[in-house]
């Protein structure tokens, strides 16, 4: 039986449960199976946001369509069916709980870094830019706005980490970790990505304000991986009400974040059970997100 703190129930044991999905090892694929779990602070939160796994999934697996000619990626399919050929026997691949919510996938090399290009200056990227006028390592003119749009898209990578925060690091940096060359192939498809799906969202009357990509080896072909362009992994803004000096609401968890804030909860745990308003709320935002990235 699926709930918010386990997922749905594959009858066999996770060879990996993140704060919101679960990945099964099948030898040369990956089970992925997108739950409705929540997190935020580092924590995963009660109750979760009603079919919100499906959501990310549906996300994903357009974005993964639409660039599949750009750039390869690690997607085998998402049919129940073709997928059941693939488990071990005594897994239970329930429709009513996997429909939607599964993707069965190439197992990839991961290359450890967060590929983020920023096309506005929000978060921390404005955080560190009003400090001295850089985001990353780039030099940007002098009196930007909060929210504003950037000259170009910038690549500013950050650590992949398990475990609590992801880091901010340089280009330099990257290419430390990975190799010049490595990290100038990254560099440009996350670039050519991040182009391609602010165009595409831009027609739908959304800004994609930033993203991040995960890259990983397939038998030697780099490849993008992991989930794209969705809520959890980008700001994407309504071009209707954008105005910059202020940053707009995302189509993401920001009611959760904004209970959470207005809780008083000091980010241990326990953490506070999520209100149904706020949980409606949340759920809604995710709808319309899905609603509009893929009509």
């Amino acid at each position: 039986m699926a709930n918010s703190a386990t997922g749905p129930d594959l009858g066999l044991e996770p060879s990996y449960q993140g704060k919101v999905r679960d990945l099964y090892d099948l030898g040369d694929k990956l089970l992925l199976v997108a739950t409705d779990r929540i997190s935020a602070f580092d924590h995963v939160l009660s109750p979760a946001i009603p079919d919100k796994g499906r959501i990310l999934t549906r996300i994903s697996a357009y974005w993964f369509q639409e660039t599949k000619g750009m750039v390869p990626n690690h997607v085998v399919s998402h049919d129940l069916a073709v997928i059941a050929k693939a488990l071990p026997k005594g897994a239970r691949l329930d429709p009513a709980e996997f429909e939607g919510r599964v993707t069965l996938a190439r197992k990839a090399e991961r290359v450890d870094a967060e590929c983020v290009v920023r096309g506005y200056l929000v978060g921390s990227g404005w955080k560190e830019y009003k400090k001295g006028g850089t985001v990353c390592g780039h030099a940007l003119p002098a009196g930007l706005q909060e929210a504003q749009r950037l000259p170009e898209p910038i690549f500013t990578p950050s650590t992949k980490a398990d475990q609590g925060h992801d880091e901010n690091i340089s280009r330099e940096r990257l290419a430390e970790m990975v190799g010049a060359d490595l990290a100038r192939r990254l560099e440009g498809l996350s670039l050519k990505l991040y182009k391609a799906c602010a165009q595409r969202l831009a027609a739908k009357g959304l800004i994609l304000a930033d993203t991040k990509f995960e890259f990983g080896f397939i038998d030697g072909e780099l490849c993008v991986i992991d989930e794209m362009v969705t809520p959890d992994s980008s700001r994407m803004w309504d071009a209707a009400t954008y105005r910059a000096g202020k940053t707009p609401e995302s189509f993401d968890k920001q009611p959760v974040r904004d209970f959470l804030e207005a809780s008083g909860w000091d980010k241990n745990p326990p953490a506070p059970t999520l209100p149904p308003a706020v949980v409606a709320a949340t759920a809604a935002r995710y709808r319309e997100a899905l609603a509009r990235i893929v009509s």
